[in-house]
């Protein structure tokens, strides 16, 4: 016997589709707001003809809020949005595919936003959002919270808030720098971390990528030994998960090293390790910073990565990650993934 959802999707298919835009569209102005029309479709990649006719929409059942700042949501709006959450999940086939991907890559947990990081910026940030939500859940006052570089990860940052469920925090950088953009280096990130909830942090100035007699002399520095203790007592990771191309980018590799990784068959990147298809981990990259050994003994870790292309990079480190690892990433990658594991 069908369910009500099924009998109503039999009479009104194009109500799936209508929600899923709508209720997207709430989400996005909740999370971004107060923000203008043109630059919420360019978050979307909506046309903005689109964007105004459901605003207009949302507007008039009191959804949303229009000022001179831009669009913002309204109480009842959110309310909208947490009760239609799970209907909306389960209509667009993510509930489904969050359970059979958890036990597929044997985690703890997958939670999955809708879109395709690829193409939609905007989902950078619906990943971030869900990441402070599991970091409220675990955190503990004087927890330590590591960090790594990288946009998705800046993107948790952005996202989080002084509150009740994050006190007396201290948020560490994982490792050294890498590359030019200071933006997306762990450093910063681990500041904004601090910054934005209200906690402290702490640094690690050093190149990424050192000699072995440099990493020997590096260890022996009474600023890094206090680093190297608190990677010891880490309690959250939260990291992204990268190409073994887009790492080798921001590492400013020399050609014979980009050859030498693609010699090695090197898909995904995460830590200082290059891992192939099989999840072995072909190369390493000597770093001061939070080793692979220290996540797998952290109480909580999370992962974030997204878009049809990262799916090979992120089966990759899956392999071998720690079992109770909580994974965010979006529909492309995860329905990509899927096909992968099936292949």
């Amino acid at each position: 016997m069908l369910s009500l959802t099924e009998a109503q999707l039999k009479m009104l298919p194009e109500m799936s589709e209508a929600l899923q835009i709508r209720y997207r569209i709430l989400q996005m102005v909740q999370m971004l707001g107060p923000i203008g029309r043109r630059s919420l479709s360019d978050s979307l990649s909506l046309p903005e003809r689109e964007v105004r006719k459901e605003t207009d929409l949302l507007r008039e059942q009191s959804l949303m809020a229009v000022s001179r700042a831009g669009m913002t949501i309204t109480n009842l709006g959110i309310q909208v949005l947490d009760t239609l959450k799970p209907l909306v999940y389960e209509w667009s086939g993510i509930s489904d595919l969050e359970i059979q991907l958890q036990k597929l890559l044997g985690i703890q947990k997958v939670t999955i936003v809708d879109g395709n990081l690829d193409t939609e910026p905007s989902v950078k940030a619906l990943m971030g959002a869900e990441a402070v939500s599991e970091l409220e859940i675990f955190s503990k006052p004087n927890d330590i919270v590591a960090v790594t570089g990288g946009s998705t990860v800046a993107a948790v940052a952005n996202a989080i808030k002084p509150s009740n469920h994050l006190k007396e925090l201290t948020f560490i950088a994982a490792r050294g720098g890498m590359g030019v953009d200071v933006k997306m280096q762990a450093n910063t990130i681990a500041a904004n971390f601090a910054t934005n909830s209200g906690n402290e942090y702490r640094t690690l100035y050093l190149p990424e990528h050192l000699s072995e007699a440099a990493y020997n002399m590096m260890k022996e520095e009474p600023i890094v030994q206090e680093m190297l203790e608190m990677y010891e007592r880490t309690s959250t990771v939260i990291h992204g998960i990268g190409s073994a191309e887009e790492m080798s980018d921001r590492r400013n590799s020399s050609q014979a090293e980009r050859e030498e990784l693609q010699r090695l068959g090197a898909v995904g990147e995460a830590f200082g390790y290059y891992f192939d298809e099989k999840g072995k981990a072909v190369q390493r990259i000597r770093t001061v910073g939070l080793q692979i050994e220290q996540v797998n003994n952290c109480p909580t870790v999370i992962a974030l990565a997204g878009g049809t292309k990262k799916a090979k990079a992120i089966l990759s480190y899956f392999k071998n990650a720690a079992k109770q690892t909580i994974f965010i990433t979006d529909m492309a990658a995860a329905q990509q993934m899927f096909k992968l594991i099936q292949k």
